[in-house]
């Protein structure tokens, strides 16, 4: 064997071990199922960047945050960055009446994730198909009381329907759960390993 086909054996064995995007972040997402969270969206001031709330509460978005911070990406980073030259691309002002972004909180809003995934990820269709959500995507729904939520696929499925379950929160802390269709949809997104901004 020579050194170049060597080389090139190694560089195979390696890519082949190395875990998918949809791995990673389902076994986050799964991770986060095994945490007991107070539902808690009340105002912190956090450190910047690796900001976070005490790790003993948390809302929707927190599920997607702190599961994408185990893959090394840091939203509360990449959403202030985003903001602070692009601020009025965001509907802080005028949902929450903001001037200039802020980095305690901006992140964890899902109106301003919805933003941010539309900018930098990929925007897909609102589909009434399961089988057009795979492992990964990112859903945003409207809840009753006009409240917006969002959760993100895993690879298991329901018994019934074959609909693939959700991560999220919906006040009872982090949990899997055959919701896909349970509210009105109002995004559907995927920020996988080829949109990232590395934070390194």
């Amino acid at each position: 064997m020579t050194r170049y086909h060597l080389f090139l054996f190694t560089l195979i064995s390696f890519t082949s071990g190395a875990n998918t995007f949809d791995e990673d972040i389902a076994d986050a997402l799964i991770d986060r199922t095994t945490h007991n969270i107070t539902y808690n969206g009340a105002y912190y001031s956090i450190a910047y960047p690796g900001g976070d709330v005490p790790s003993n509460i948390g809302v929707c978005t927190d599920v997607i945050i702190r599961a994408y911070r185990q893959l090394g990406v840091d939203l509360q980073k990449n959403v202030h960055e985003d903001m602070q030259v692009h601020f009025t691309q965001y509907p802080s002002k005028r949902i929450w009446g903001l001037s200039k972004p802020d980095k305690n909180i901006d992140h964890r809003r899902v109106p301003n994730l919805q933003v941010y995934f539309q900018k930098h990820g990929a925007v897909l269709a609102k589909s009434t198909n399961p089988k057009d959500y795979n492992v990964g995507d990112i859903v945003t729904w409207m809840l009753p009381g006009n409240l917006p939520h969002i959760g993100m696929v895993v690879s298991e499925s329901s018994g019934e329907g074959d609909n693939p379950l959700i991560v999220h929160n919906i006040g009872r802390g982090p949990e899997k759960s055959d919701m896909l269709f349970a509210y009105p949809i109002t995004g559907h997104y995927r920020y996988a390993s080829e949109h990232f901004i590395t934070n390194n």
